[in-house]
């Protein structure tokens, strides 16, 4: 009789297209699933998420725990306490990705004898009453899990304090990509932008990301008005959906931009879209170690990029410009133009080289949760 996989729980918000979400997927996918098995709790309302029908095609479970919304702490802890009382024997990993809860769950976890993992897949950027209250609520998390992971120091940091990260418990995970499927590939370049309707003379300007104020879409709006004003023949790519495209879409439509720009919403194809771009600019106030950025170097694509994003996510140095977000449209818009043309080859190997291979990273992750296991 075939021995079965251990089964690792993995509690995340809603496995829709985020950076935190892909990447586990990503995991997920590459696997031995004869080995590990992935279930997942989701931190939201039973709604279906983008991924759950490809989670339950590989063979993992979905639940849905109530979401956290400080009032309701009693009830939250009850339903953690009793999800792992009536899966007693299923898990022996428990792999936390949600921040804010997890001195809760994780807690609730040890207690029915798993071992824990706190995950950090950002950096909480500007203070504000929201963030203030998230970091008292995940504060004791570092004092309750058994190991740590963080996209980056910065990131791990933020989350766990110096102290744990100078640790042996804490290991930067580098948030990896396939980059087979970002290879550059001029045919399937120049089929892409026909679909998109972009013509052979034109540039395109790339931005992959969540629509929210940390993700600064407001402002790359102005920098490509400043390029509009010295060149016709740019485009403006947008692909994405939050909170703030209403408002993204708002001030564009006032600066007469709209025949410019397309808004493309959550897409599948994110490794074609990036073929047909010329140059992807990221003026986040902050992040921990953005996947879109990863895949972008791995195809091959110039990027512009602030200086809220951490060094780490800089793999090939000649694709990588870093602009200050003290610094005017203006000036963003020049070294956007002036990265206008430059002859594209593939850098995937420079990626898998630098640790950000899927492959590599899911037999590593497979061989840490079995020995956690044991």
């Amino acid at each position: 009789m075939n021995e079965q996989p251990i089964r690792v729980l993995q509690v995340i918000g809603i496995m829709n297209r985020g950076g935190a979400e892909t990447m586990v997927l990503n995991l997920y996918r590459n696997i031995d699933r004869s080995r590990v098995q992935f279930d997942f709790v989701e931190n939201e309302t039973e709604q279906p998420a983008v991924f759950d029908q490809e989670i339950l095609s590989l063979g993992g479970r979905i639940y849905h725990c109530p979401k956290f919304v400080g009032k309701n702490i009693i009830r939250y802890k009850k339903w953690w306490d009793d999800f792992f009382r009536e899966h007693s024997g299923e898990y022996k990993v428990v792999h936390g990705h949600i921040g804010s809860t997890a001195a809760i769950y994780l807690k609730a976890a040890k207690k029915h004898g798993m071992y824990t993992i706190a995950h950090s897949h950002g950096k909480n950027g500007v203070k504000s009453f929201r963030t203030s209250a998230y970091q008292l609520i995940s504060y004791r998390t570092r004092f309750i899990a058994d190991f740590f992971f963080g996209c980056s120091a910065i990131a791990g940091e933020d989350r766990f304090g110096k102290k744990v990260v100078g640790s042996d418990r804490y290991r930067i995970f580098n948030n990896a990509v396939d980059v087979e499927r970002f290879k550059y590939d001029p045919d399937l370049r120049t089929a892409v932008r026909e679909k998109l309707g972009v013509r052979e003379e034109e540039y395109v300007i790339g931005h992959v990301g969540r629509f929210d104020s940390a993700k600064n879409q407001i402002y790359l709006i102005e920098i490509f008005n400043e390029i509009n004003k010295k060149r016709k023949d740019v485009r403006l790519i947008l692909v994405g959906d939050g909170s703030a495209r209403e408002k993204v879409q708002l001030r564009a439509e006032e600066l007469g931009l709209t025949d410019r720009i397309m808004f493309l919403g959550i897409r599948s194809d994110v490794p074609d879209l990036l073929q047909a771009m010329d140059i992807m600019v990221f003026p986040s106030k902050n992040e921990g170690l953005p996947v879109t950025l990863v895949e972008a170097q791995a195809s091959g694509l110039a990027c512009v990029i602030s200086d809220g994003v951490p060094a780490d996510s800089i793999i090939a140095k000649d694709l990588v410009t870093v602009c200050s977000l003290k610094d005017s449209p203006e000036i963003w818009a020049d070294h956007v133009i002036s990265k206008l043309g430059e002859e594209r080859r593939d850098h995937s190997c420079d990626v898998a080289e630098a640790g950000f291979d899927i492959k590599q990273t899911a037999k590593w992750i497979e061989e840490f949760y079995i020995e956690k296991s044991k």
